[in-house]
C-alpha cells in the first residue's frame, strides 16, 4: 500500500516518488544510510531547484548520486542542480554509455522540446558510466541499487532501477501510465517488446509482487509491464507488415491502442521503417 510523505508517496521502503508537472514526470528518491539516489532531475535548473527544496521537507540527507533512466531533457537537464557550484560535494552523476553521450550532444528535436533555456543554463553530463552488464550502487547500511540495462526501447540508453530490499523498480519511460509510450526520432519500436519481455521473464528484476515506477504516472504492476509489452509487440508486427507491403507512412498502420492519435502512429511508423532500412540485408 502506498503512504503518503508530503506529496511524495513512498512506493516501497524508504523508496519516494514524486509526480511532476508538465508532463506528469516522475522522480524517485532512495533513501540510504550514508544519502539519498535521486533518479531523474527535471526538466532544467528552475524545475531541479524546486526538488531539492521538496527533497528537504522529505529528508535532510545529502543527495549523494544522480541517477538519469535516460536521456530526454524532462528527466535530466536539471542534472547541474547536483553538483558543484550548486551542490558541494557534488552528487556522483550516473547514466548508461549511451544516454550520457546523448546527453553530451543532445539531438536538435530533444533541445527544442525543451524550449528557451535562461542563459545560465548548463547541462551536466553523466560521468559515471553504465556498461550494458551493468552496475551495483551501494547506499550504505545493506541498501544498495542495481542499475540494470536491458536493451533498446524509449531510447537507446534506457536504465532501469532495481531496489531489491523494497522490491521496486524503476523503468524510467520504458514503461509508461499516464499516457502511451512515447517513440520519438530516438525510440527503438522495433526492439521495445523484447526488452519489455527480458525484464518479464527475469525474476531477479520483476518478481510478481514487484511495484514498477513509470517515467510518467502512477506506479503500477507485473500485469501492467506485460499489457504495455504485448501493446508494443503488435505495433512491431504492424510496422513491419506495412513496410513489407511498401504502404505509405501516412496510410502504414490500421489504429492500433493506445496510440490513438494518428500522428503518434506515423511517427512510429516512420522511426520503425528508418530501424527496418538501416539493418543488414
Amino acid at each position: 500500500m502506498l503512504r503518503a510523505s508530503g506529496r511524495w508517496a513512498e512506493v516501497g521502503e524508504r523508496v519516494y516518488q514524486r509526480r511532476y508537472q508538465p508532463w506528469d514526470v516522475s522522480v524517485v528518491a532512495v533513501v540510504g544510510e550514508d544519502g539519498v539516489l535521486l533518479a531523474d532531475t527535471r526538466g532544467g535548473l528552475a524545475q531541479a531547484a524546486e526538488l531539492r527544496a521538496d527533497l528537504r521537507r522529505l529528508t535532510r540527507l545529502p543527495v549523494r548520486w544522480v541517477v538519469n533512466t535516460h536521456a530526454h531533457f524532462d528527466h535530466a537537464w536539471g542534472n547541474a542542480e547536483f553538483v558543484a557550484p550548486r551542490q558541494v560535494p557534488p552528487a556522483q552523476l550516473w547514466a548508461h554509455r549511451a544516454a550520457a553521450a546523448e546527453l553530451a550532444s543532445p539531438a536538435p528535436e530533444v533541445a527544442a522540446e525543451a524550449g528557451p533555456l535562461p542563459p545560465d543554463f548548463r547541462l551536466a553530463v553523466p560521468d559515471r558510466l553504465v556498461e550494458d552488464s551493468g552496475h551495483v550502487l551501494d547506499l550504505g547500511g545493506g541498501r544498495v541499487v542495481e542499475l540494470r540495462w536491458a536493451g533498446r526501447g524509449h531510447t537507446g540508453g534506457d536504465l532501469w532501477l532495481r531496489v531489491p530490499d523494497a522490491d521496486v523498480l524503476l523503468a524510467g519511460d520504458l514503461v509508461e501510465e499516464s499516457g502511451p509510450p512515447a517513440l520519438g526520432a530516438d525510440s527503438y519500436p522495433l526492439d521495445w517488446a523484447p526488452t519489455l519481455s527480458r525484464v518479464l521473464d527475469d525474476a531477479s528484476l520483476l518478481g510478481p509482487d514487484t511495484v514498477v515506477v513509470p517515467g510518467h504516472g502512477a506506479p503500477v504492476g507485473r500485469d501492467f509491464v506485460a499489457a504495455q509489452r504485448d501493446s508494443l509487440a503488435e505495433l512491431a508486427s504492424a510496422i513491419r507488415a506495412a513496410f513489407a507491403e511498401g504502404r505509405p507512412a501516412a496510410k502504414g498502420l490500421p489504429p492500433l491502442a493506445p496510440w490513438g492519435d494518428p500522428a503518434l502512429l506515423a511517427q512510429a511508423y516512420a522511426r520503425g521503417v528508418s530501424q527496418l532500412r538501416a539493418a543488414p540485408r
